[in-house]
């Protein structure tokens, strides 16, 4: 059998992509486009994120996690929108260290993900580079027309709630670098957090007709609660002392001799990929009762007032944090 190119963009597409195309709105891979019709009833909605070797991926990460990561993160922002995703358009840039096997475990971790949330691929681009690898996806999904639930519309007297636990994905990549002491269960735990975080697409599906706002937290809760700030035209008060924790990241959380800090971290680290959302007090009833179904833990740890900004507390002091999260250069 001829060796395989690994650098021909024609032989990627044919082997490992084209299998991957959406049934219908792919085209088999075989123009430069995609067309997508219009769904009665409906909104189409767009998101893209990018992730880099080294800032986003660890440079020694299986690159089927990396494919699924990637695929994750942009779901995410679709989960908080209450959109149901359907398809994507894909850009590769190689480096030098991805030959054939490693583009295989690529295709291969999209491939996986794509039964599991319902995807297709669409179109998209591949190149080589002389400098880290790096890929990114803009994924599209449906949403009940005037449906979407943004980031502006939090309003004074709105609860805010977020799912599953925060700071599991800041821990996690120290984890993941061998940085953290902890059980071997708790690093494995964390460090899969941070690979292969979990968008909350089911739960989603509740936010329209109950929340008012929604993001997901990439950046760090207090930094993405910020933005629904911002864009309300609203103030944010966060309570740490009802931060939800994961059970590993409780166990880091007792070893630390200083709890504002470590809370703090926690707060502000990143790569959650929870849903963060504020509704009125009536509504917290139905949006509780439908994380239970999921088996969702969903906690109260805020709430909305007049004003601009966020402040965070905790037992009734007012903390000054050195940054509210990560900034994108």
């Amino acid at each position: 059998m001829p060796a395989i190119d690994a650098t021909d963009e024609f032989e990627t597409l044919d082997r490992l992509f084209r299998p991957l195309a959406h049934p219908v709105w792919g085209r088999d891979l075989a123009d430069d486009v995609g067309v997508v019709p219009s769904r009665p009833g409906h909104d189409l909605v767009l998101t893209k994120d990018a992730i880099v070797e080294g800032v986003h991926f660890l440079p020694d990460d299986p690159l089927d996690l990396v494919a699924r990561k990637l695929l994750r993160v942009n779901l995410s922002d679709l989960a908080a929108k209450g959109a149901e995703p359907f398809g994507y358009l894909l850009a590769c840039h190689w480096s030098s260290r991805c030959g054939w096997p490693e583009r295989e475990a690529f295709a291969a971790g999209l491939a996986e993900d794509q039964a599991t949330f319902g995807l297709g691929l669409i179109g998209g681009d591949t190149v080589s580079t002389p400098g880290p690898a790096s890929f990114s996806a803009t994924l599209l999904g449906w949403a009940p027309r005037g449906g979407i639930v943004g980031r502006a519309g939090a309003r004074p007297g709105d609860l805010v709630l977020v799912t599953g636990s925060i700071g599991d994905g800041g821990l996690g990549l120290q984890a993941a670098q061998g940085r953290l002491e902890l059980e071997p269960e708790r690093i494995a735990a964390l460090a899969a957090h941070y690979r292969l975080p979990e968008p909350r697409l089911a739960f989603g599906a509740a936010l329209p007709g109950h929340a008012h706002a929604s993001a997901d937290i990439s950046d760090g809760l207090a930094a993405d609660a910020g933005r629904i700030a911002a864009a309300s035209g609203v103030a944010i008060e966060l309570d740490l002392g009802h931060l939800p924790l994961s059970a590993a990241a409780r166990a880091w959380f007792d070893s630390r001799v200083d709890p504002e800090a470590a809370l703090s971290f926690l707060a502000t680290a990143g790569d959650d990929y929870e849903i963060l959302l504020t509704c009125a007090p009536s509504a917290e009833a139905a949006l509780m009762r439908a994380a239970e179904g999921l088996h969702l833990r969903l906690t109260t740890v805020g709430r909305v007032t007049a004003g601009q900004g966020v402040t965070v507390r905790l037992g009734g002091k007012t903390l000054a944090l050195d940054r509210l999260g990560w900034r994108h250069g």
